[in-house]
């Protein structure tokens, strides 16, 4: 060997040690006090936690909690007495107006295609129009996006409006194959009622084929009252069936009835509770998830994992014997899935009484395996979150990364306040997003608890370290 790359060799290899040295030295230098209280937090989880049977509690005594039914009252009031028997410092109801949607009797539907009738299984989608008494009929256009069916404009007059087009399967994080279809479920009927069309039909928002449809939100906009037309969901399954049998038949009937309405907006309240702070009782870190639900099952899901993992925060808290510095505050959002009322109330209500808020966490994507979180701060406290990565590893918390932050805690948002969205394993999750599968007996305990302890320990950090 050359002398001079030899020299260069040993370079190599004493700043290969270096750095080496200077890893291990990271890792010495771990808060162990931090990363013993954590390990507690999940010891609790696991060994006393109380998650899985007080959501067994909200979903099986109550079921779906839409904002303003008689459910959605039953849980405001689930809610408020957990927490005075959970022992919170401060206990109470936040009023806030909700918009008031209800399903009526169950949706029919069916196609015929060369004599003969398939039943199709669908759902009205929220905040739709009820058909005519009798239903409505007619022949079917498809379409695979907004764009197209504007581009179509008044060749769709007098036709039903199929919106069919499906996840990308290709995304590893579901939740972007979500938000890539969702528009036509929320804007078909705005985008297609002003040329006249009959209705509208969704492919269902699942990457599952199965016959469960999916309800969720829809939007009219401002278009006129005699442009709304009626908007369902179907499965996934019917939709594979309808859109092969166009192309055999592209003069096929639809037939479809539903007997949804909207009522004036209802009273209804967000559930707040807190313990005070031990240095800064006015300075407020919130943590939550939302209490109503659709109403086709139980909302286990979504969200009722969000709220009991939210109340388990003050219990592992107080389980601990950990005080902590800034007053932590419990908050069970109303009115998440049909207007963000909720979300909004609080955050009017906190700028009016000009709170300071220096953080908030929710959980609104499921009960199972913690994989994260995703945040929104500035670039100091981004860096500070990025941190706690090695804390939170061991328990499966790999993922951290910048973006969304939480649809309820997303009004909070200023230039300072750090918002952080705990972000659990998300295959699974749109299987029974907003159907009738969303029930308690398809949550795994051990993974409920699990995000729990996830969400306790997350609020350690930023009531630890933030200001």
């Amino acid at each position: 060997m050359k002398p001079t790359l030899y020299l260069v060799s040993l370079m190599l290899i004493f700043t290969s040690c270096s750095n080496i040295k200077v890893e291990k030295q990271k890792k010495i230098t771990i808060n162990k006090t931090d990363s013993t209280v954590i390990k507690h937090f999940f010891n609790s989880a696991l060994t006393q936690g109380k998650s899985y049977e007080w959501l067994r509690d909200l979903t099986s005594n109550i079921g779906g909690r839409l904002s303003g039914s008689p459910e959605a009252q039953k849980a405001v009031e689930w809610g408020e007495n957990l927490m005075k028997k959970s022992n919170f410092d401060k206990v109470w109801l936040q009023p806030v107006m909700v918009p008031h949607w209800i399903r009526g009797e169950k949706e029919q539907a069916y196609f015929t295609s060369n004599n003969i009738k398939y039943k199709v299984p669908i759902c009205a989608l929220g905040g739709s129009i009820a058909t005519p008494k009798n239903g409505i009929s007619g022949e079917v256009i498809e379409v695979k996006s907004l764009k197209e069916a504007e581009q179509l404009g008044e060749k769709l007059r007098g036709k039903i409006v199929f919106f069919n087009r499906p996840f990308d399967a290709t995304l590893i994080e579901t939740f972007r194959a979500y938000g890539g279809c969702v528009d036509q479920r929320v804007y078909g009927a705005k985008t297609t009622g002003k040329f006249g069309v009959l209705g509208v039909i969704v492919r269902s928002m699942t990457s599952y084929i199965d016959d469960y449809p999916h309800t969720g939100n829809m939007h009219y906009g401002d278009i006129p009252e005699n442009k709304k037309v009626p908007t369902a969901a179907i499965s996934t399954k019917a939709s594979n069936l309808l859109s092969e049998k166009l192309k055999e038949n592209p003069s096929l009937k639809f037939y479809f009835k539903q007997n949804c309405k909207t009522l004036p907006d209802a009273p209804s309240f967000n559930v707040i509770g807190e313990i005070t702070g031990s240095k800064y009782p006015k300075k407020y870190i919130t943590v939550g998830g939302h209490l109503d639900s659709w109403d086709l099952a139980q909302g286990a899901q979504d969200d009722g994992a969000g709220i009991v993992q939210s109340l388990a925060v003050a219990q592992l808290l107080k389980t601990n014997q950990i005080k902590p510095k800034h007053t932590i505050r419990v908050v069970l959002f109303m009115n998440e899935e049909n207007g963000l009322r909720g979300g909004k109330k609080y955050a009017e209500e906190a700028k009016t009484k000009n709170e300071i808020h220096i953080a908030a966490l929710e959980s609104d994507a499921g009960g199972f395996t913690p994989r994260g979180f995703s945040f929104s701060a500035t670039l100091k406290n981004q860096d500070l979150i990025k941190s706690w990565k090695t804390l939170l590893a061991p328990y499966g918390l790999n993922d951290f990364e910048e973006g969304h932050s939480g649809a309820d805690i997303g009004p909070l948002k200023s230039k300072t306040i750090s918002l952080v969205d705990y972000r659990p394993d998300s295959q699974r999750y749109f299987k029974y997003h907003h159907s009738a599968l969303d029930t308690f007996e398809i949550v795994n305990k051990r993974e409920l608890e699990l995000g729990s302890a996830s969400l306790t320990s997350m609020i350690y950090l930023l009531d630890t370290y933030l200001n």
